[in-house]
């Protein structure tokens, strides 16, 4: 039997809010990506269905791009140069698994990922998360030419998730926002994987090795807490650039330079705080009427100023800065330009049972049925062995919704359709991408609808303070 408890909280409200600080505005950041990505995957879907803008919109991705020094273009693949669509595929897209490889170092170091015990849960249900979906793509998959699409829906989009959470407001407990974002870390890694082992053309050698040459640089560079952010995006850049041209997805270029970056700040953070403290003795306590006269600092003052002022760009690890300074760039015009250039769909030639059929079928069961019962059971299993703690004031049905939301696969999952389909460069493979997208837009839809209507039956009313049940 249900059983909802209201309970003072007070008490630990504030200490969480502290603990969790850090992943509260990690979340908070990435619903606001979420929202400008959901408009910029409804302007494509507008765009591409205009008849006056389709040619327009297919023209712009056919544009090439160029970054020339000299004779040498640094937007080029074999001596060709890149086309719009291609730059933000293998060049923008790089910017963003650059910023997942920031995080993932964060997460194992500081955060979710830290404690075995705290991400354990998450770990084993972003496994069966993947693993499920991808059977069911190979089961329906099976002796048909889009077998090769088999990673598309092994995916969770962590900005569209919790931008749906976000409607449900303060009713969703901080823990499964957690175990959420942590289960789409890990997701993210295993998309990083399959994209390294099955979507690396034939490799040049020499150029590899040139490459692994700069990735030894940077990690010296890290072991030598070098704080220079230029030494590491330009050496990455090289990297990024040798991996194009050697046959390895640029975009595990992003993921590697990012490992290398230094998460230890120069000043210890204890004594850049003693620092100001120290500093502000030199100003004076009484207060001054407010706007009625100009302040005139003494040569000395101006001197602590300065000093506190050059420690503070000290007490920040390179990690921590690159990590929020490509936030917005990442979730504001990296995300919805990719979702911008590749989820326009025309549909006027399309009929309506091509939704229900072929590879579009395959990745809509991937998403709707694979995830949502892959993510539950593994947890559900983890948690009925006591391998792994259920998120605090959560029960099973809440835990049941959020796996459907985890069906929303999006930006990784239409990134693997691009280099499944879209890389075979013939008339099947640009068909295949198509209903692919058609798919992935679809079960994205469909989870997140699910799990929206789920979680809005399953979650506390608004005004309980605590939901526990150990017995639902």
């Amino acid at each position: 039997m249900a059983s909802i408890h209201l309970q003072n909280v007070d008490p630990v409200v504030k200490p969480v809010k502290q603990i969790f600080f850090a992943a509260r505005q990690a979340i908070r950041n990435r619903t606001n990506g979420g929202n400008v990505l959901i408009a910029a995957t409804v302007l494509a879907l507008i765009v591409a269905n205009i008849p006056a803008l389709n040619p327009l919109y297919n023209q712009l991705w056919e544009q090439e791009v160029s970054l020339q020094i000299g004779s040498f273009n640094l937007f080029s693949h074999h001596g060709e140069p890149m086309n719009l669509m291609q730059f933000i595929n293998d060049a923008l897209m790089a910017i963003f698994f650059f910023s997942i490889g920031l995080e993932i170092k964060r997460e194992v170091l500081v955060g979710e990922l830290s404690s075995i015990r705290q991400c354990l849960l998450s770990v084993l249900a972003a496994i069966g998360g993947m693993i499920v979906p991808v059977l069911i793509f190979m089961y329906l998959a099976k002796d048909t030419n889009y077998i090769g699409g088999a990673a598309i829906p092994m995916a969770t989009d962590i900005a569209f998730s919790l931008g749906v959470l976000s409607l449900l407001g303060k009713r969703v407990p901080l823990s499964l926002k957690i175990f959420l974002t942590t289960l789409a870390v890990v997701d993210d890694i295993g998309g990083i994987i399959v994209i390294a082992i099955f979507y690396t053309e034939s490799i040049d050698t020499s150029l590899l090795v040139y490459s692994l040459g700069l990735l030894i640089l940077l990690y010296l560079g890290m072991r030598m807490k070098i704080q220079s952010k230029l030494y590491y995006i330009a050496l990455g850049i090289g990297v990024w650039f040798l991996f194009l041209n050697s046959g390895i997805h640029p975009t595990i270029a992003g993921v590697l330079v990012a490992f290398c970056i230094p998460a230890t700040p120069v000043s210890n953070p204890k004594k850049y705080i003693r620092d100001i403290r120290y500093a502000l003795k030199h100003f004076p306590e009484e207060e001054t009427d407010e706007g009625t006269h100009a302040y005139v600092l003494s040569a000395q003052q101006m001197d602590k100023l300065k000093q506190v002022q050059a420690a503070g760009s000290k007490v920040i690890s390179p990690l921590q800065d690159l990590e929020d300074t490509l936030h917005p760039i990442v979730d504001y015009v990296v995300l919805p330009l990719f979702a911008f250039a590749n989820a326009g769909i025309y549909f006027a030639d399309m009929q309506l049972h091509e939704v229900w059929e072929g590879v579009s079928l395959a990745i809509i069961c991937g998403l709707v049925v694979g995830k949502m019962a892959g993510i539950f059971i593994f947890s559900a299993i983890a948690i009925l062995c006591r391998i792994a703690p259920k998120p605090d004031n959560t029960n099973w049905r809440m835990l049941a919704s959020i796996s459907m939301l985890g069906g929303i696969g999006f930006t990784v999952s239409l990134f693997i359709a691009n280099l499944s389909f879209g890389s075979m460069g013939t008339a099947e493979g640009m068909e295949l991408l198509r209903h692919s997208k058609l798919g992935i837009l679809s079960g994205s839809v469909i989870a997140g609808v699910l799990g929206f209507l789920l979680l809005k039956l399953s979650l506390p009313k608004p005004g309980a303070a605590v939901y526990i049940d150990e017995e639902q």
